[in-house]
């Protein structure tokens, strides 16, 4: 499945053919060169905030719902991803299931934010800067 920019797919099906988690903002397949990133407005209870900038550089908040977020699983993931030879593959929830493709992404760059946990206590939280590969 090669993804094309602006189409949408249905996220169960892009699982079923890569793997990965099926649940959470950053799906890590073991047996293919890709991380799957999904965003949307359902992230926002949680406190994520994604989005793009003027810039061009899109936001994306790391995984990790209480307490200061750290690079574990899916954020050391993203951090790593060129060191490792994975690919950042950007989705958006349009739909319960439905999700937009968004384009390859590369991280430029990341800070710490501070942002309420889902118990309301403020917590560091990651923010990736990631740029289109098509940009560069």
């Amino acid at each position: 499945m090669k993804f094309e920019q602006g189409k949408t797919y249905i996220r169960r099906e892009i699982h079923e053919q890569f793997g990965g988690q099926e649940q959470g903002g950053i799906s890590t397949p073991a047996n293919h060169p890709i991380i799957l990133l999904f965003t949307g407005k359902q992230g926002e209870e949680f406190g994520y905030k994604d989005g793009w900038t003027d810039a061009g550089t899109f936001l994306y908040t790391g995984e990790g719902q209480q307490g200061d977020m750290e690079f574990l699983r899916g954020n050391r993931a993203i951090r790593d991803h060129v060191k490792n030879g994975k690919e950042l593959q950007l989705f958006k929830y349009v739909g319960r299931e439905i999700v937009e493709y968004l384009g390859q992404m590369m991280l430029k760059d990341y800070e710490y934010r501070g942002a309420p946990d889902v118990n309301g206590n403020m917590r560091k939280v990651i923010v990736f800067h990631l740029i289109p590969i098509a940009s560069l």
